[in-house]
């Protein structure tokens, strides 16, 4: 049990390294994906042409690649010096607009699986489009992705340890350089329990939040 904590807490600032990856990801990227979503439905060819090919290059590649061409990328185009604290910026951009991709093709599903007459009723009851969707589309729309919401940010919780291809140093990074020191490899398991505690509390938060959005189900 000593040991046990004894490693907690030498994990605990790679731990909080995760938790940081984890929540300026889902701060950035929710809402990026949103308006990568309108883009990808706009009218506009050239814009929908733009975040289609975004969406396919990020979905299609390896989120580790996207970590080394954020992180060297700068330094082989322009020459600009790779410092270590741009190893937290390159792998909040990374981690950002990777799951843009995938947020934003949640909401286009959400979005355009909504029947069209609630448009044509809001209109008719004189709302212009920012305010039917916001006041209409947009609860409906959340309440029908959040399944889909949840299991990627469960799978986010889980790649915040890519930030070791990058020397960025989170929990596992740090758990695994504990392990090789203590020659164990019990610092690798808590930091797996570490990962199923943080799920399970995320699974239970979006549950919960499900349940709270149920108000179309007859009771």
């Amino acid at each position: 049990m000593e040991t046990f904590f004894a490693i907690t807490v030498q994990l605990s600032k790679g731990m909080s390294t995760s938790l940081q990856i984890f929540a300026l990801t889902l701060l950035f990227s929710i809402p990026l994906g949103l308006f990568v979503a309108f883009g990808r439905m706009s009218k506009h060819g050239l814009l929908r042409g733009i975040t289609k090919v975004y969406i396919s290059i990020m979905r299609g590649t390896p989120l580790m690649l996207q970590l080394y061409a954020v992180y060297f990328g700068p330094f082989i185009l322009f020459g600009l010096p790779l410092t270590i604290q741009y190893r937290a910026t390159a792998t909040i951009i990374a981690f950002s607009i990777n799951y843009a991709a995938y947020f934003a093709e949640i909401y286009r599903g959400g979005i355009e699986s909504m029947p069209s007459g609630q448009y044509e009723a809001a209109e008719v009851l004189g709302l212009g489009k920012v305010h039917t969707f916001v006041r209409i589309i947009l609860p409906q729309v959340i309440k029908r992705i959040l399944p889909s919401i949840t299991n990627e940010i469960i799978t986010l919780v889980k790649d915040t340890s890519l930030a070791y291809a990058i020397a960025y140093t989170e929990m596992f990074t740090l758990a695994k350089q504990i392990s090789s020191a203590r020659g164990s490899l019990v610092p690798v398991f808590v930091a797996g329990l570490f990962y199923y505690i943080f799920n399970f509390v995320v699974a239970f938060i979006m549950e919960r939040v499900e349940k709270r959005l149920s108000y179309y189900e007859i009771k």
